[in-house]
C-alpha cells in the first residue's frame, strides 16, 4: 500500500517510527487507506506540551495500554498522527515538529501544505 504513496517533498513516503511502531496500519509509515477514517497522515516528533494537550482534548499518547501493544509515547519519538489533531494543536500553539519525508502528501487535503512545512522538524534534501 504505501509502495506507491507520495510524501510532502513529492517523494516516496518514508517510514516514520518502527520504535514505537506507528500507523494505522501498524507498518511505521503514515499510509492513506479507507479505513483510517482519522486520516494518521503526519509523521511527527512528539513533544511534551503536545502530548500534554492531546491528553487534555481526550487523546492520551503518553500513558501505556498494554492490552492494544502501545508503550505510551516520549518526548521525540515520532508518531502518525491525525492530520485534524495536527491542526488543533498547532492553532492552539502545542504543533509538534514534522518529517516532511514520513508525512503523507494526502495531510495537504485537510491541512495547508505552508503550515505544515513551517513546522519541520529538519531541513530536507532538495
Amino acid at each position: 500500500m504505501t509502495k506507491s504513496q507520495r510524501n510532502l517533498l513529492g517523494g516516496l513516503l518514508q517510514p516514520c517510527s518502527m520504535d514505537p511502531l506507528t500507523g494505522w496500519y501498524r507498518d511505521g509509515c503514515c499510509a492513506a487507506g479507507e479505513t483510517d477514517d482519522g486520516k494518521h497522515l503526519v509523521c511527527a516528533e512528539v513533544t511534551d506540551e503536545f502530548l500534554a494537550f492531546s491528553k487534555s482534548a481526550g487523546n492520551d499518547l503518553s500513558s501505556p495500554r498494554p492490552e492494544y501493544g502501545f508503550p505510551g509515547l516520549q518526548p521525540g519519538d515520532r508518531w502518525c498522527l491525525c492530520a485534524t489533531r495536527w491542526d488543533e494543536a498547532r492553532q492552539a500553539g502545542f504543533a509538534p515538529p514534522i518529517v516532511l519525508e514520513a508525512t503523507n502528501a494526502r495531510a495537504t487535503d485537510l491541512v495547508a501544505l505552508g503550515h505544515l512545512q513551517a513546522h519541520a522538524a529538519d531541513e530536507p534534501d532538495l
